[in-house]
């Protein structure tokens, strides 16, 4: 029997009676016709895994987490602990001293600079002019061509600080009278160090070797370091965790912004600091703190070290524990390859510069630095201080969608760094180096900008992303030890 319901028309029911809704995936330039005839078009944010390359993929694919897998096993149980040990980790600054007589190694006209290895003639602009100032405050040379000569002739040796487990930030250069700071992990037992902050300017970690530059230096050696000695020793060790913890909840993200986190050290110092020193040095010391909004950096630097050692060297694990640049090169270091490098061309920072300075003047981005956003600060953790993107550029909702993005290439989130903005969420944790690649999205760093040229100094800040290169072939080491056919 027919049926008695009445069959539509193309007159009574057209084929999108309610308009063209659709949901493009991938290239966004397949959206433009049918947004040009009306459509609503949903775009996902898609790219295939491991930009496409095959043999990566399937590596990604083997050391994905998977129990029925001994691999994926191995990967899932050895990131574990990692992570553990990093949430876990305590970093106490229990003190100060000289380079020479705290890193072992260290030999007499030995130069350690910030980022992956690299010698003298491959060196930039500023971590020559670094390495020159170096040379003049120990006293190897007398004027800026006789350290230069002496580079050349190679009388001058050089490493990586974090050969030394030390970090430096921008140029990084430690040489062995200087004086550091002494920051120990007390969950793992292992140590940490950073030189002082000297502040903005014409300073060393940017490349400038002036009188003022090795004038201050001293004044850092003779009279800060000292008294900084003996008030950490008169108050007992410092909770950086701590300070980080509150600065974060302050509007600090502990990188490139570190007012409160830098008062903080200043108001829980100054008691023993009156108490130790005399009046006269008290004074100086405080007033330098007090015009150094900068001073914590190091402090956070050396902490997150301390942390990030406490999880390295576990068979197996993707996590990522070193994110260093040199000037030339960034160079990423897996917690499950060791001490191996992985290194790609390092970029020019996307930021603002200092009136009369572009883009033309930058060196490529520098500084050990970023081991603050291997540890979840920093570029990672842009949400909890909103007013930094007026000094590196963007807006304030950019740097909440930076830590959201940030978000999806971390295992874990800090709780005891907890973002206001974000709900007192936990900073993004655990970078993990098969997100990276599977996802695309590269760690971002809050940087200072470099003049290319030695001697220079400062001339903007903003921000760099870590090459993906890198984490790619992490990963590819990291299949071939744990025996992954490639």
């Amino acid at each position: 029997m027919a049926s008695s319901r009445p069959r539509a028309s193309a007159e009574t029911a057209p084929l999108f009676a309610h308009g063209i809704r659709a949901l493009n995936v991938g290239v966004s330039e397949f959206a433009l016709s049918p947004r040009a005839h009306g459509a609503t078009v949903l775009e996902l944010d898609w790219r295939p895994p491991a930009g496409g390359d095959r043999d990566l993929g399937l590596l990604l694919a083997r050391l994905e987490d998977d129990p029925d897998d001994p691999i994926g096993s191995q990967v899932t149980t050895a990131n574990a602990r990692a992570l553990e040990r990093i949430l876990a980790a305590r970093p106490m600054l229990v003190g100060m001293g000289r380079a020479a007589d705290l890193l072992p190694g260290l030999g007499p006209r030995h130069v350690l600079h910030a980022g992956p290895p690299i010698e003298w003639p491959r060196m930039c602009g500023p971590m020559r002019g670094a390495v020159i100032g170096a040379i003049l405050y120990e006293g190897w040379a007398a004027t800026p061509e006789a350290a230069r000569r002496l580079a050349d002739d190679g009388a001058v040796s050089f490493a990586p600080c974090h050969h030394f487990s030390a970090v430096g930030p921008m140029a990084g250069v430690v040489s062995p009278s200087m004086p550091v700071f002494i920051v120990e992990n007390a969950a793992g037992g292992n140590r940490a160090y950073a030189i002082q902050n000297e502040g903005l300017g014409k300073v060393l970690r940017f490349g400038a070797y002036g009188a003022e530059v090795l004038d201050r230096l001293r004044w850092m050696n003779e009279t800060l370091a000292p008294a900084l000695t003996r008030a950490i020793g008169a108050h007992g060790p410092i909770d950086l965790k701590n300070l980080t913890a509150q600065a974060l909840q302050m509007g600090d993200e502990c990188h490139n912004r570190n007012v409160a986190a830098s008062s903080l050290f200043a108001r829980l110092i100054a008691p023993a600091l009156v108490r130790t020193s005399p009046s006269e040095v008290a004074a100086a010391v405080l007033e330098f703190l007090e015009a150094n909004n900068h001073f914590y950096l190091n402090l956070s630097m050396a902490a997150s070290k301390a942390t990030l050692d406490g999880a390295h060297g576990i068979t197996g694990s993707t996590v990522v524990t070193v994110m260093a640049r040199n000037g030339v090169e960034v160079g990423v270091r897996l917690s499950g390859t060791g001490e191996a490098w992985f290194t790609a061309p390092a970029q020019i920072p996307d930021g603002l510069y200092f009136p009369g300075y572009g883009p033309a003047d930058a060196n490529p981005d520098l500084g050990d630095s970023a081991i603050t956003e291997t540890a979840g600060l920093g570029g990672l953790a842009m949400a909890a201080a909103p007013a930094i993107v007026r000094f590196i550029g963007g807006a304030a909702e950019e740097a909440m969608a930076t830590t959201k993005r940030m978000y999806r290439i971390t295992l874990a989130r800090n709780n005891d760094y907890g973002i206001p903005a974000l709900g007192f969420a936990g900073t993004p944790t655990g970078i993990d180096a098969r997100r990276v690649v599977d996802s695309g999205i590269a760690p971002i760093f809050n940087t200072g900008i470099a003049h290319r040229e030695a001697g220079v100094g400062q001339v903007g800040a903003g921000i760099a992303k870590a090459p993906l290169a890198c984490f790619a072939d992490a990963l590819r080491e990291l299949g071939r030890r744990l025996g992954v056919p490639m």
